[in-house]
């Protein structure tokens, strides 16, 4: 297989190599065309910022955002609200979700079958959805 080869002086090659050698040049250079282009559209990172300017950088992280949200909105203790107004199972399911364990895990957890805490934390979540739109409204 015969590649073109840039040098650093900019003079082009054409270069023969293996297929194998070849096809992977080729994959590496497909690789790193895509990786360019989805950098043009992500330009807002700190490698924005060290190595183009700080003009293209951003100094709001998402953190800081959601800081500012949680303080200014009260959002922390609407969502605790929130979570006080599901049923105990619900709430206890939901955040053992939210802590990153799987359905079959809590079921094992629990001693239930997955399919119970799979629709415990389907409502849960639904529940949640709904009395958080609403403003916590009580539970019935």
């Amino acid at each position: 297989m015969i590649i073109k080869y840039k040098f650093a002086d900019g003079s082009v090659k054409k270069v023969e190599v293996s297929d194998e050698i070849g096809c992977f040049i080729k994959e590496s250079r497909r690789l790193e065309a895509n990786l360019s282009r989805k950098e043009r559209y992500h330009c807002d990172s700190i490698e924005g910022s060290l190595f183009e300017g700080r003009e293209l950088s951003t100094s709001e992280t998402p953190e800081k955002v959601l800081i500012k949200e949680i303080d200014s909105k009260g959002l922390a203790q609407r969502i605790s609200d929130t979570l006080n107004k599901l049923t105990d199972v619900q709430r206890r399911r939901l955040l053992l979700c939210i802590k990153g364990l799987t359905v079959r895990e809590i079921a094992r957890l629990e001693g239930v079958g997955v399919n119970a805490v799979g629709k415990s934390i389907s409502a849960a979540r639904k529940n949640f959805k709904k009395f958080f739109e609403k403003g916590c409204t009580k539970r019935g």
